[in-house]
């Protein structure tokens, strides 16, 4: 399949939605992720659920995919691909719409999406208790297996106790949704 013929760039999309063309843009990525930083006018259906929630789509609008970088939305058409033939990407994604300059709308206090943030701890915790374990004592590899087991028990159970921390904490916290041209990302 030719890859150019199935996507758009930022410039081509918002040229699309100043014209006020019919177009539904529909953000693949996580709710978390999504409230971080989106389109506007996006709305948000993950990438697990597009199957699902084939009725959320307009057939009367042209579909246009977006996630972060557009991987998640590549593959989002592929599946999408005998139901939905018109369905196009964003090329780069919501960090390339940012990077070009056009408005992003956060309804978080923070521009890191619950996951990233979980990947972030965890990642940090399991070289911790891996340098502890070979520089102090054996005894700190129970550390690396605790957050193994976690990691396992939220990939089986869809269920992460820490991002349900995260949840609570202020900065994840619903704000008010601010438009913003800052590419997504950047502390």
């Amino acid at each position: 399949m030719n890859r150019s013929m199935i996507t758009l760039t930022p410039n081509e999309l918002a040229n699309m939605i100043q014209q006020g063309e019919p177009i539904q843009v529909v953000d693949v990525r996580s709710p978390s992720e999504f409230a971080s930083g989106h389109i506007p006018t996006a709305i948000n259906i993950p990438m697990d659920e597009v199957e699902a929630r084939l009725s959320d789509l307009n057939p009367n609008e042209r579909l246009v995919l977006v996630c972060q970088m557009g991987d998640r939305a590549s593959i989002t058409c592929e599946l999408l691909r005998d139901k939905r033939s018109d369905a196009k990407v964003l090329e780069g994604g919501t960090d390339a719409w940012a990077s070009a300059g056009h408005e992003i709308v956060r309804s978080t206090r923070t521009r890191w999406s619950i996951e990233r943030q979980v990947r972030l701890t965890v990642g940090l915790l399991i070289l911790l208790f891996s340098s502890l374990a070979i520089f102090v004592h054996p005894f700190w590899v129970f550390g690396t297996m605790f957050f193994g087991a976690g990691l396992t028990f939220a990939g089986l159970t869809n269920f992460c106790g820490m991002a349900a921390l995260y949840s609570l904490m202020p900065w994840n916290r619903p704000a008010s949704p601010r438009k913003e041209t800052q590419k997504l990302g950047a502390a």
